[in-house]
């Protein structure tokens, strides 16, 4: 089957400017992607992990099916994949379809924390578990590997552990949580306990060979339309573009802080190459100036119930049909994806997903910053 060059309204000329601004510092180029974090990269570790119910119209853009993204296509972390030439990486937890493992593993799963789960946790697999889960899945591999080396066909050689790269996408939803039960002053001081957290993580794998890391920040995460619904009935908590001013400072800090962790573990550790990527400036400027990049709603959820101005109701799922105030209906899909940035009140859509990666290849939102191989697998990311 063909592949079919697609390019979004207004994006020709920033993939094509995305190409020409090719920084040097970091190379984008590994033998191995190691994955961990949220529902941002989860490729189907949730629904592997304890069932949880995601099927169409999550995956309808591009699989045409269901693929355990919180998503209608492809997330961040598949864009990435794809640039470096990849397939897809296969979730830790899914052992059904004889995945291969050759070039990467996915510990990401949706609802993940960066602080350890509790008892009462949407998902039990947080950011200590998953580096469990990664401590096994070496130890095993190489145990394999040196009774079958024709293993090598579906597992990452030894030397893949030390040159590939562990990458985090996480912290989203430790902010998220703490917003129901504490002010703003407070979660901001919890920012530290957080992100201690994270740095014992990291460590961690550093001790296990991890030697390229590759951090996002969090997003704007007052844009969502679940949290605009829950904390934004005082349009007065607004910005000029319709977020939630409150998380979004969270946010900031929060990112500040990663930041600043992310220098200190280069000293700390002056073999380890630590990329971190402002996931939140992409974002937010692409929610900001939303037209200029082909899209007609930046707040709206493409698949909700309520209509805009958020088309979001925390009653009903996306896909779901209930009854509410006497009537059945269905949260359903909008006709068009690629018009919207977020897709389910929590999630981006695939659109602004590939969006946000091209961005990412520029290099100009890392530090340090972004080299990418110049073939012509760069523009992967554009085809469908």
């Amino acid at each position: 089957m063909a592949l079919k060059l697609v390019v979004l309204p207004a994006l020709a000329l920033t993939f094509i400017s995305s190409y020409l601004v090719l920084l040097s510092a970091a190379n984008f180029s590994y033998p191995a992607v190691f994955n961990f974090g949220d529902s941002n990269s989860d490729t189907g570790g949730l629904v592997a992990g304890i069932g949880f119910p995601l099927g169409l119209p999550d995956g309808l853009t591009f699989f045409h099916e269901r693929s355990g993204r919180f998503c209608d296509g492809r997330v961040i972390v598949d864009f990435l994949i794809s640039a470096m030439g990849k397939p897809f990486l296969s979730p830790y937890l899914d052992s059904v379809g004889a995945p291969s493992f050759q070039t990467g593993i996915n510990f990401a799963t949706g609802g993940t924390t960066l602080l350890p789960a509790r008892a009462n946790s949407f998902s039990p697999f947080s950011l200590d578990i998953q580096v469990k889960q990664f401590i096994r899945f070496k130890a095993r591999v190489l145990e394999l590997l040196t009774k079958d080396k024709k293993l090598q066909k579906y597992l990452p050689k030894e030397e893949y552990f030390s040159q590939g790269v562990y990458m985090f996408d996480i912290g989203q939803n430790d902010l998220d949580g703490a917003f129901y039960s504490k002010s703003e002053n407070e979660v901001v001081a919890f920012i530290p306990t957080i992100l201690a957290e994270f740095d014992t993580r990291l460590q961690e794998l550093y001790n296990q060979g991890a030697r390229n890391f590759w951090i996002h920040n969090t997003g704007p995460l007052g844009c969502l339309p679940r949290i605009i619904a829950k904390f934004g009935n005082d349009t007065s908590k607004l910005d000029e573009a319709g977020c939630l001013s409150s998380h979004n400072r969270a946010a900031k800090l929060f990112n500040a802080q990663l930041h600043d962790l992310c220098l200190r573990f280069r000293q700390q550790f002056p073999e380890a190459n630590v990329t971190y990527v402002d996931i939140f400036s992409i974002k937010l400027n692409l929610i900001s100036n939303y037209t200029q990049f082909g899209f007609k709603q930046p707040i709206a959820a493409c698949c909700g119930y309520g209509g805009l101005p958020l088309n979001f109701d925390s009653r009903i799922a996306c896909g779901q049909t209930k009854v509410l105030n006497g009537s059945s209906v269905t949260a359903k899909p909008c006709d068009n994806t690629s018009e919207y940035i977020n897709w389910d009140g929590n999630h981006y859509t695939e659109a602004a997903n590939q969006y946000v990666s091209t961005q990412i290849l520029t290099g100009k939102y890392s530090n340090p910053p972004l080299v990418v191989p110049v073939q012509s697998r760069f523009y992967n990311l554009m085809l469908f």
